[in-house]
């Protein structure tokens, strides 16, 4: 896998601005006690728990629980960590509550607990043996159904408490997103608050979210990120490979963010703000984009990935040798240049053509231009002038 210029969790950092406190708010009691009274948002709910056979049983039902709604982040949970779970239930240590939202009457989605869930769920189901337990060594190396029978009797009545908001929740607004981003915005049950990305992903579920998430399976996208290729043709919804589980951009959504950031930085009237703004407008502005609006924006991405391909090679979006010789790869030349050459789609054919001609320009601009082509700033003035530059090594490119 490749080194980048930003660390991950950099890539996925995205700067906010905290809007100020209208000067109209109430301020007396009565004043406040009348605004409470009247606010029209408000989480419904009710708690249940599940044994764990129980859980297993609903997920493989798939009609009561869904627990890979395509707004869920991906597995990211080792072996051990699954087993630590276990080990934990076995025990009777109690453990945070999973949150299920009542998409249909009756029907729940996992809003909070997938890790959970599934660690659960793949035990019951004999997929993994326990490994790097604390207090019970003596089972380490057991799967589910080698388990003594007083062992696993005593983990079939251990439960897991789940908190269910219902349909009766209602919000203030006509967004029907408003609730699940509230929900979403200031849970930390499990330990690993959801990243920008898995949050814009769970809130604004769409064909055109569906759209990044193909996109960055591209063959072409994947190579140049070091992303293992999607090559399996398993169908089973709750397959995850596990060379791409240990991939840091897969693992943690970065390579859809990557991919979304394209999107966003097209059309340069909507770079304005913060670049998060700038991303969540991105995803609320395509909600309702047309199928063909869709396929015009997978071809253009497509388009546009594969001539970086063949117009860098191995080398694409890579910054010159640092002190040590390390080659990184840079995700704000990444914006650049993609969106630079997509904006003279009609001329990306005359790019491949004379590849060699735009790749020494890049190569010649990144030696003097260095600070301008990579700048750690994601200010909207500076992503423009970096599309600019870029756009104008491509312009004296001759026909």
């Amino acid at each position: 896998m490749p080194d980048f210029e930003e660390d991950v969790d950099e890539i996925l950092t995205e700067q906010e601005t905290v809007p100020t406190t209208a000067s109209s708010l109430p301020k007396s009691d009565n004043e406040i006690e009348k605004a409470y009274a009247d606010i029209s948002f408000r989480v419904v709910y009710q708690s249940n728990n599940f044994f764990l056979p129980q859980i297993s049983q609903l997920i493989n039902g798939r009609e009561v629980i869904n627990l890979r709604p395509e707004y869920q982040r991906r597995l990211r949970w080792s072996r051990q960590k699954k087993s630590l779970l276990i080990e934990s239930l076995l025990l009777n240590i109690p453990i945070p509550p999973i949150y299920l939202f009542e998409s249909d009457l009756a029907r729940y989605e996992v809003m909070d607990g997938q890790q959970r869930l599934n660690a659960i769920h793949e035990f019951i189901e004999n997929d993994f043996s326990l490994n790097g337990l604390e207090k019970l060594g003596f089972l380490n190396g057991r799967r589910y159904k080698q388990l003594p029978p007083l062992v696993r009797r005593g983990l079939d009545r251990s439960s897991v408490s789940a908190i269910v908001l219902l349909q009766e929740t209602r919000s203030d607004t006509d967004d029907p997103y408003l609730v699940r981003r509230y929900v979403f915005e200031r849970l930390n049950t499990g330990g690993e608050k959801l990243n920008p990305q898995e949050l814009r992903n769970s809130i604004y579920r769409s064909d055109f979210n569906n759209l990044i998430v193909k996109m960055a399976r591209n063959d072409n996208f994947c190579t140049i990120f070091g992303i293992p290729k999607y090559t399996e043709t398993d169908e089973n919804e709750y397959y995850e490979n596990p060379d791409r589980q240990n991939n840091s951009l897969y693992s943690k959504m970065a390579d859809c963010q990557i991919v979304l950031r394209f999107f966003t930085l097209l059309d340069e009237k909507y770079i304005i703000g913060s670049m998060r703004s700038m991303l969540d407008n991105c995803m609320k502005r395509n909600m309702a984009a047309s199928t063909q609006e869709l396929q015009a924006h997978r071809s253009l991405f497509e388009r546009t990935i594969e001539a970086s391909a063949k117009i860098f090679g191995n080398e694409a979006f890579l910054l010159p040798p640092d002190e040590k010789g390390i080659r990184r790869i840079s995700i704000a030349l990444f914006d650049a240049f993609t969106v630079a050459i997509a904006r003279r789609e009609q001329r990306i054919q005359t790019f491949i053509d004379k590849k060699q001609q735009v790749h020494d320009a890049i190569n010649q601009s990144l030696a003097q231009n260095l600070e301008l082509l990579t700048g750690k700033a994601n200010t909207a003035e500076s992503v423009r002038e970096r599309i600019k530059h870029v756009g104008g090594l491509l312009d004296a490119i001759p026909a």
